[in-house]
Formats: C-alpha cells, structure tokens, sequence
C-alpha cells in the first residue's frame, strides 16, 4: 500500500476578528493562515449573507497553497455593525481592510480578491479603489452596472430576482438586528419568512411597489421609483469605476447565468482572462436545467478551482478565453471574446412561422399577436435567479409555445452542423395599441424529437412611437446539431422574470416581416 508521507499543515483562526472602518463602523473578519510563522500573500472574501457563503470558497487547498484568507461580512450583515446599504459602502470598506491586512505581522503586503454574485463585485469595488496592496482579482458570475443587467433589462425591470432578493436581505436584515437586541426584530423576520418563496401577483392591479418586502428592505421602493437610468443610478454606478481597475481579473461566466452580460462587459471593460461554462448562478455542475452536457462541464472536473487558485497566487499564464461550446459539448480556447472569426448572419422571421436566412418579400403580411396583462406569458428556465432553484437554464418551451401571446418562427431542420457564437442580437419592426409595449425573444434549439430547449433570451421596453425594437439577447456558444431546426420566439411578456408592462392594458401587437419593415436576429456563425 503506498504512503503520502504528507506533512501537517498548521493553521491558526481567529473568528469575529474586528476591523474598524474609517468612519468608525466595526466590521469582523474570520481569518485563517498557515501556522508557519512565515508571512502570507492574503485572499480577501467580503460577504453580504453571512457565514454559510463563506463554505463555498476552497479554503484548504488556498491554505495548502500558502495564502491566508480573511472572510468578512459586510456591515450590518453578519457579525458586522452598522447598516446595509447595497453596494454603496463595498469598495472603502474593502480598501480599509486591506489596510488592515497589510499591517498583520503575518502579511506580506499583498493582497488579492474573490467573490462570487455580490460578492465578485465586492471585490471590483475594492479594485476601483486601487489599494496598492491589491494585485488581483477573480470575479465570478456579477453584474458590470446597478441598473442595466441586474435591477433592469431593457428598460423591463427584473421583478422576479428582484424581489427574491430583497425579501432574502430583509429576512437577513431582521437576524441581524434580532442578534443586536432589537424588540421587533422577531417580529420582522416571521413576516419576511413566508415572502422568501415568492413573486408579486400577476393578477394585482400593480405588483411595483409591493409594500410587504419594501417594509423590510427599502431599497426595493427605490429600484421601483427610478425605472429610467437617472442620478440616482448614476450616484451608485460611481462605487464601480472600471477605468480605475488595473489588477489582473479572472472572469468566470455562466451561459444560463442572470449575469451573464455583467460578466461579459466586466470583461470586455478591464481586460483579463475569461472562462464561461453551461452553469446556472447557483449550479456549475454538469446539467442545467433539463440537458446534461458531460461530465467535464462541471467546474470540478474542468479545473476552474485550480485554475482560480493558481491565479490568486500570481499564476497568471493561460488561455486569455476558455468557452463551453454547447451541443458539441466540448472546452474550447479562444484568442478573443467575441470570437473575431464568428460571421453575423440574419435570419428573417417571416410570416406563417417561418425562419430562414431569405430575404423578406415587399408584399408579406404581418403577424399579430394578444398581450394580456392578467395572463402574461410565463417564464420557463433561463438565466434565472427566482426562488425555484429547477426552473432555470434550457428548459423544454413547448407548454409556453402553446400561450396565446407567443408567436414562433422555426427554420427547415438542418442539413449539418450550425455553430452560433458569440453576441446575440434581434432587430423587430412591431407596433402596439397600448401605450408602449415589450417585445421578448428567445432563441430556441428543437431537437428531432420536438422538444424545443431555450438557449438565450432577451427583452426591451418601447414606447408606442418606436417602430424598430432592438433586443438584446447578449451571447451563447451553442451548436445546433444536423437535424435540428433553430426556433425564434417573440411574445409580450416574460413573467416572472420581468415584470409586466406597467400601461397594464390588454393589447395587441404587430410584427412586420416585409422588405421595408424587416424583422430578424442576428447570430453570430463560426464558419
């Protein structure tokens, strides 16, 4: 029997180790070092949920790698004092505790960040900041703006995951303040209970604002009451400046991930190293949704955790885009994101449901199509973050097909391999009765058998003015396989996932599909 021979590794931990804040607030720290008395290169994890996002971070193959870590809460989250305000106090608190740090006589000086969701924009914050000790970053699945691809998309506000995570912060809010001696604290945290597993009501005359979850968490109110990009915004999206960031970064994506397009901005903004695969937000594993893409698709067997950590320790050789190409199911190195070799190609919606990439006819007729506000067209899988932890990623669409307010267009099944990579994009000439409208679409992959899977989807709001409708799909790698047909779905609404158009008017919408009103989507085909 063969021996390791594997030494021990000494740790030393201190927990709730407090840092004071320059503005007096004290926030506490777990920290844990090799025991060596050697000095340490030091992760940086800020956290707004409390311990348990903490276990999701390789802490002993960092500490076999010879970094210390310090897990922190966020203030007014966790162990830590004062009040939680969303993103507006990240990047200086960041940058005081990496002072701190730095002055530990087992530092070395150097520090480097991680985070996933919030907790990967902690860590930009921090960058923007430009701490001299910082010197890199890894930022996994987080949006790249406050307003466009988190609170809103396309002028559409993301209700669903909105409100999910107001009603989780105002559930973690009163445990905070239930453990600070707080009298309604308790009181507070058995009404925000039953909110965790909800969404408004599609049949409420206004689901915006929902004063049960706006009760404990604020905030939500105003997300609602600022619809447009205006200061208010404009204040917050000053806490993340990515002309200030320039430390090495480390991207990690998720096809089906809600931040998707923050990531990929994040990236296209500050430069670094990109690793995107077929994950969810809260799964990297090797199916999403209702496909099961291999078992090298999951980040456990595809070396991101290696990859990351050799990274935080100044390893920062590799391929500058490493992509998951779905369908294929294959890794694939790339020397650029968007590959610059991808060929946009239009295919047209024509009418009775067709989509090719022929050229629309001067005299065809338009398609027409109800939009219901009591009866909304529902979300089903996608880039989700709604309290059902199943319906997420590529899902089979054919119940949603079947909706009154959704109109397909399918192309003849192909005659070999189309692979689509990169950004997506659809152009829509469209008109409404209502006073505005939101046009969706969603690219759709139909398999021999019918099942018809969603591979990206996208939304924007217009006025009744605007005649062209341009939506943004943001990007996928995705090989439509030899006897597939592509699908294109447009509808009105896509709820929960956004909310509903707030004219709140029965409607009916037209889609032009002639030679001067032209309507089509745009993917990007490796030759």
């Amino acid at each position: 029997m063969g021996q390791l021979n594997l030494p021990p590794l000494p740790v030393a931990s201190v927990h709730r180790q407090p840092v004071t804040m320059r503005d007096g607030t004290v926030l506490r720290a777990h920290v844990h070092r090799p025991d060596d008395g050697e000095r340490h290169r030091t992760v940086l994890v800020r956290s707004p949920y409390g311990e348990q996002t903490f276990r999701s971070f390789p802490l002993v193959p960092a500490l076999e790698a010879g970094l210390a870590v310090v897990f922190q809460h966020c203030r007014g989250r966790g162990d830590s004092d004062g009040e939680f305000t969303p993103w507006v106090d990240e990047g200086r608190d960041g940058a005081d505790t990496v002072d701190w740090v730095t002055s530990q006589p087992w530092s070395n000086g150097e520090v480097v960040g991680f985070g996933m969701s919030y907790l990967a924009g902690c860590a930009l914050q921090l960058a923007s900041e430009r701490p001299g000790a910082l010197k890199a970053i890894v930022a996994t699945m987080t949006p790249h703006d406050f307003y466009e691809g988190l609170k809103y998309n396309g002028g559409a506000f993301a209700v669903g995951s909105a409100f999910h995570w107001s009603a989780l912060q105002g559930m973690l809010g009163a445990l905070h303040d239930l453990r600070a001696g707080d009298p309604d604290a308790l009181g507070r945290l058995l009404e925000q209970l039953p909110l965790i597993g909800e969404t408004p009501s599609p049949t409420e005359d206004h689901p915006l604002p929902d004063a049960r979850v706006a009760k404990n968490f604020p905030f939500w109110r105003e997300w609602v009451e600022h619809p447009e990009r205006d200061a208010y915004w404009e204040g917050l999206a000053g806490t993340l400046r990515h002309e200030n960031i320039d430390v090495p970064v480390l991207h990690t994506a998720g096809w089906f991930d809600v931040f998707l397009k923050g990531t990929l901005e994040n990236h296209k903004r500050v430069g670094g190293r990109l690793i995107v695969g077929p994950w969810t937000h809260l799964d990297q594993g090797a199916s999403a949704g209702e496909i099961y893409f291999g078992s090298s698709a999951a980040s456990r067997f595809s070396g991101l955790e290696q990859a990351q950590l050799a990274f935080l320790t100044g390893q920062q050789d590799g391929p500058t885009v490493r992509i998951f190409v779905m369908g294929a199911n294959v890794w694939r190195d790339e020397e650029s994101w968007p590959p610059a070799r991808a060929v946009p190609t239009r295919f047209h919606l024509h009418p009775d449901g067709v989509l090719s990439q022929e050229d629309p006819s001067a005299d065809a007729r338009p398609s027409r199509f109800p939009h219901d506000p009591e009866n909304p067209v529902p979300t089903r899988g996608g880039g989700l973050l709604l309290p059902d932890p199943l319906d997420v990623g590529p899902r089979d669409q054919r119940e949603v097909e079947r909706h009154p307010g959704v109109l397909c267009f399918t192309s003849e099944p192909l005659a070999r391999d189309l692979e689509v990579t990169g950004e997506l994009t659809a152009t829509l000439h469209g008109a409404t009765t209502a006073p505005g409208a939101d046009w969706t679409v969603k690219l759709v992959d139909v398999h021999p058998d019918g099942r018809a899977m969603n591979v990206a989807d996208g939304i924007v709001r217009s006025p009744a003015s605007a005649l062209i409708h341009e939506v943004d799909l943001v990007a996928t790698s995705q090989v439509f396989l030899a006897g597939h047909r592509i699908r294109v779905e447009v509808a009105g609404s896509n709820y929960p996932r956004f909310d509903r158009h707030p004219a709140l008017e029965k409607a009916e919408q037209t889609l032009f599909h002639d030679a001067e009103r032209p309507s089509w989507i745009t993917l990007p085909v490796i030759p």
